[in-house]
């Protein structure tokens, strides 16, 4: 089969708005933004105060996506080279399996490291594990006598031993290193993989919007046509190639070729959102 068709299928499958991609339990501080009087307060063009909220909602989609883009997206891209590193291992022995999950937990302990509050935190590992069993329960290939693909086995060895690693509380699990490895074991290449992910975080944050009844679901899907595509191509593009530079390879002293978080903010934002009185939100 075409693995263009292939690869294009799997993200059909991915941006399934029934999967656990959090717009039903995260706003990412969306809410505690609104909350706090943020919406109205992003500049008006000519088209009016009619369009207030409108204009504060991509607002805080550029600068939320910004932010997201900078301290996520590097850990996508790592934890995606590190699976696909060990696919192209002859045989799969168990000391690979030892090495990636190692990499792995590596990767989820610096994140963890870097997100500088709780709430994000709490989001993040709460659909980071979702992701995993996702995988086992939903993409991982049935098991049969006669099933020959040995590495669609060995993959799922992998994940099912990150899950359990996770449930056990040996490690976090979060969002970014999750996608990674599912993006990855799924065969979705490095740049769909990372595309997807930024496209799901604002896609989120439109349908945190909707459910908040600051936009309707007809000017979210407007929005996320017209003003959101050139945002996520412009984050991709200036952050794809950022690496966390725990796994080795990166020379280069330059600041920008780092992970961080680039709006205060929006940490401190989302840090006060359990201290709302009313909230539909967990974070």
């Amino acid at each position: 089969m075409d693995t263009n068709f292939d690869e294009t299928y799997i993200l059909l499958l991915l941006a399934d708005s029934n999967l656990p991609t959090g717009s039903f339990v995260a706003s990412s501080g969306f809410e505690s933004y609104g909350a706090h009087g943020l919406l109205r307060l992003a500049p008006v063009s000519s088209a009016g105060k009619g369009r207030t909220v409108t204009a504060g909602t991509i607002a805080f989609i550029q600068d939320s996506l910004h932010t997201y883009a900078r301290s996520a997206l590097p850990f996508v891209s790592d934890a995606h080279r590190v699976v696909d590193a060990f696919k192209e291992i002859e045989g799969k022995p168990e000391t690979s399996h030892d090495a990636t999950i190692r990499k792995l937990l590596e990767l989820d302990e610096l994140y963890e490291t870097m997100t500088l509050n709780h709430v994000a935190k709490r989001a993040s590992k709460a659909q980071g594990v979702a992701l995993l069993t996702l995988y086992s329960k939903g993409f991982a290939r049935p098991s049969c006598p006669s099933d020959e693909d040995h590495l669609s086995e060995s993959l799922t060895v992998l994940i099912d031993r990150l899950k359990l690693i996770v449930r056990g509380e040996e490690t976090h699990g979060h969002l970014p290193v999750c996608w990674g490895v599912l993006t990855s074991a799924l065969g979705v290449s490095l740049l769909r993989a990372q595309h997807l992910f930024l496209f799901l975080h604002a896609r989120s944050l439109l349908s945190s919007a909707v459910r908040l009844n600051t936009i309707g679901p007809y000017s979210s899907q407007q929005l996320l046509l017209h003003s959101v595509k050139p945002l996520v191509e412009a984050e991709v593009s200036q952050n794809k190639d950022i690496r966390t530079g725990i796994l080795g390879g990166m020379h280069c002293n330059d600041a920008d070729d780092w992970p961080a978080t680039t709006w205060p903010l929006g940490e401190i934002l989302a840090v006060r959102h359990d201290l709302q009185h009313s909230r539909i939100f967990n974070s």
